[in-house]
């Protein structure tokens, strides 16, 4: 939990040149992985149900590499939230920006996964662009407010929460703010449907589908990851989605896990095992985690 002692070391820390910040950061995820059991068996339970193919020393490397890469983020996450603009743009590029420029005179939705960098990539883009997103309230009062700090100290966004329903989410996209939505996490089965996740039934929500539907909105997938050594991030902008939203909102969400599916290939390590992805389970299905 983030404390203000928490804050006022990050702050510190923020001033650190990125070598020095980056290697503090995988010492202190392989100090998490070594004493954070709960969420280490979460990891390996994920990486166990969605890669049973993998040995056991392979999902223990990746686990391990992820917390790495996590503590490193979190560690960084100083200069999202007192770095200069200047400084922000360099630790995070662009590529493939041409992909939403094509398509941004309409409703856009970024598709934007669990990824560790995601955080790195909205601040990035809000140093120059505005937008909106769904905001989920952290338990953390500290880091609720941090967040929210991080992702409008720039150009100012929308930010609404998911108890507003999607009206005034709409109304924002058709007024020209692109929507940054992260749909990948198990939100309990209400709006959510079970649909694979490498093979394994996860409860998905259905909004990439109905919220593009209902704004006439185009789905651009983006990206963001983190680079080895003191290489910073990059946010990837993928083409923007042909025949979507279909007339089958099932086949529609598969299609949002197949696309993450392919990233957390590219990346597995930076993938967000930590967080309980099938909590749900179908009727009948044993729980997945203890």
């Amino acid at each position: 939990m983030l404390t203000r002692l928490g804050l006022a070391l990050l702050w510190l820390l923020h001033w650190l040149p990125l070598p020095l910040l980056g290697a503090l950061g995988r010492a202190l995820g392989l100090l998490a992985h070594a004493l954070a059991r709960g969420r280490r068996t979460v990891a390996l339970v994920n990486l166990e149900s969605c890669f049973p193919h993998w040995s056991d020393a392979e999902r223990c490397r990746v686990a391990r590499r992820h917390f790495q890469a996590l503590a490193r983020s979190a560690l960084e996450l100083g200069i999202l939230w007192w770095g200069s603009k200047e400084r922000i743009q360099r630790l995070v590029r662009v590529e493939g920006f041409e992909h939403f420029e094509a398509v941004r005179s309409g409703p856009v939705i970024m598709l934007v996964p669990h990824f560790i960098g995601l955080d790195f990539g909205a601040t990035r883009l809000a140093t120059e662009w505005a937008g909106c997103s769904m905001y989920r309230q952290q338990s953390n009062p500290v880091m609720d407010k941090m967040l929210f700090h991080g992702r409008s100290r720039f150009v100012a966004q929308r930010l609404f929460s998911r108890k507003d329903g999607i009206r005034p989410l709409v109304r924002a996209m058709r007024e020209g703010l692109p929507f940054y939505y992260l749909p990948d996490q198990d939100f309990g089965p209400r709006d959510s449907i079970f649909v694979p996740f490498f093979g394994v039934p996860a409860a998905t929500i259905t909004g990439v589908s109905r919220i593009a539907r209902v704004a006439g909105a185009v789905v651009v997938p983006a990206v963001t990851r983190q680079l080895p050594g003191a290489g910073g991030y990059v946010v990837t902008f993928y083409p923007a989605w042909t025949d979507y939203p279909s007339d089958d909102e099932a086949a529609d969400t598969r299609r949002v896990n197949e696309f993450i599916e392919q990233r957390v290939l590219e990346m597995p390590e930076q993938y967000l095992w930590v967080h309980k992805r099938f909590k749900t389970r179908p009727p009948g299905a044993p729980p997945l985690y203890e």
